[in-house]
């Protein structure tokens, strides 16, 4: 028996392999092709291209974030109790992968001559099957293998690293060739379907390379036996401080992602007056953050992750102070976008490891594992994130007039835009600094695994 527990804690203790670690960051390269374009180009597409207003477009995407949230909690528990010969939540990674790339197409078929209100109902309908439903059914259980992999620290930290640099680099590869291979297919509806084609079933294939080259090996053999109601899971879940930390970094930083990457698209447009600038800006930020990101998990043990997200944020707001000197300079925007890459790096090299660790922590703390509530519940503040921030911008923006159908905006719609892109990252890091100064986790995890594995022996949680 006692060989039996040793063998399984050293897996658990396991070094991700260099290959295993890109295989699961090429699944959120796919992630990120849905996710690239709902929390950039999508509002513009619907705007700017099908003509609906853009006030509506907030809305509809504020509701189906709150529905979001929802089916996150749901998925979470599905994901804890699911049983089979790949694990709990890897097979997930399967079943979802055909269903993601047919439903993302699905999105930009909507019928452009239709009334205002079967549009409405129809990116309802669409959007809300595939973020609600199938991305969350999919992304959630991805993300939870960050917990399941390995407990590891520096490995978990270098896996979801590399995680975080294909991630980008997926959303970067649609968010900057969605564009101009649009206007390469003739700059209508039509070129939106076929780069959603193309986009699919890039996606289709690097899931399935996802699924075939990965592993759960963090199996807690006193949870298989484990019943916890429903009430006994939330009780557990909100007593859980760190998660709830967790859950703000990660809802605020994809609020002042989606913000940015919506926002400059409109900046370029009408303030720069070149639409085409959107992609070179919004690439310079990418890179330098993917890039970053592999470098963030050797300073870990060092420094700590809290550390290491702080000072990133401060260079966030430094970043922007550079770009409100000079507003109209192509050259200080690209320096800008540059210095901000550099500055989230950390916060989303270590978020996912962070929530990780707040799944060791909740279990040495109330004795119950939740791996797949853990992350179902902090993707709820992402999934209000980027829902806020898409309303937030429509809302803004048709409250001074804005047309996306019109060549030439009102002076005060390209007031707001600018306000927005110029303000919008400093309120956001503000907050963000005030939650990494309460995380105090990093300090408490060597013990937490020392007493955690002691339980382990004694067949406890």
């Amino acid at each position: 028996m006692q060989n039996t527990l040793e063998i399984r804690q050293n897996k658990e203790d396991q070094v991700v392999s260099l290959r295993e670690k890109i295989c699961y960051g090429l699944g959120d390269s796919a992630c990120n092709v849905v996710y690239g374009l709902c929390s950039t180009l999508l509002t513009f597409f619907y705007t700017d291209y099908v003509g609906v207003s853009a006030a509506l477009v907030g809305i509809i995407f504020l509701i189906t974030r709150l529905f979001d949230g929802v089916s996150d909690i749901v998925m979470g528990f599905i994901t804890d109790r699911t049983k089979s010969k790949y694990g709990k939540a890897r097979p997930w990674i399967l079943w979802m992968s055909v269903p993601y790339a047919v439903t993302f197409v699905l999105l930009f078929l909507i019928p452009a001559n239709a009334s205002v209100m079967v549009q409405g109902i129809y990116i309802f309908v669409t959007y809300n099957l595939v973020n609600t439903v199938v991305y969350t059914a999919l992304n959630l259980p991805y993300s939870t293998m960050a917990s399941l992999i390995t407990r590891d620290q520096k490995s978990r930290t270098s896996t979801q690293a590399i995680r975080i640099f294909c991630g980008p680099m997926g959303k970067m590869v649609v968010t900057v060739s969605t564009i101009p291979l649009v206007e390469a297919f003739g700059g209508t509806q039509q070129s939106w379907i076929i780069v959603s084609i193309i986009f699919a079933v890039i996606a289709l294939i690097l899931l399935l390379v996802c699924f075939f080259n990965i592993e759960e090996r963090v199996v807690i053999e006193a949870a298989k036996t484990q019943k916890v109601s429903v009430g006994q899971n939330l009780k557990a879940l909100f007593s859980n401080q760190y998660w709830a930390i967790c859950l703000g970094l990660w809802g605020f930083m994809v609020m002042m992602s989606t913000v940015t990457g919506t926002i400059e698209t409109y900046y370029c447009k009408y303030i720069l007056g070149n639409e085409n600038l959107y992609s070179p800006i919004y690439a310079a930020e990418l890179i330098a953050q993917s890039i970053v990101v592999l470098i963030v998990p050797h300073f870990v043990l060092r420094f700590g992750k809290r550390n290491l997200t702080l000072s990133g944020i401060i260079l966030v707001i430094a970043a922007q102070l550079v770009w409100m000197a000079a507003p109209m300079s192509v050259p200080v925007a690209m320096v800008s976008a540059v210095l901000r890459g550099i500055g989230v790096a950390p916060l989303w090299a270590c978020v996912f490891p962070m929530i990780a660790d707040s799944a060791e922590f909740g279990q040495w703390k109330t004795h119950i594992r939740q791996d797949g509530m853990i992350f179902s519940a902090a993707s709820v503040g992402s999934k209000l994130g980027g829902g806020l921030a898409s309303a937030g911008i429509g809302l803004l923006m048709d409250s001074v007039g804005y047309d996306g159908l019109a060549a030439i905006q009102n002076a005060d719609a390209l007031s707001m835009i600018h306000a927005i892109c110029m303000y919008a990252p400093i309120i956001f890091s503000v907050i963000i600094i005030v939650l990494c100064l309460l995380y105090k986790l990093d300090k408490l995890y060597p013990q937490i695994i020392t007493d955690l594995k002691k339980r382990d022996e004694q067949g406890i949680l």
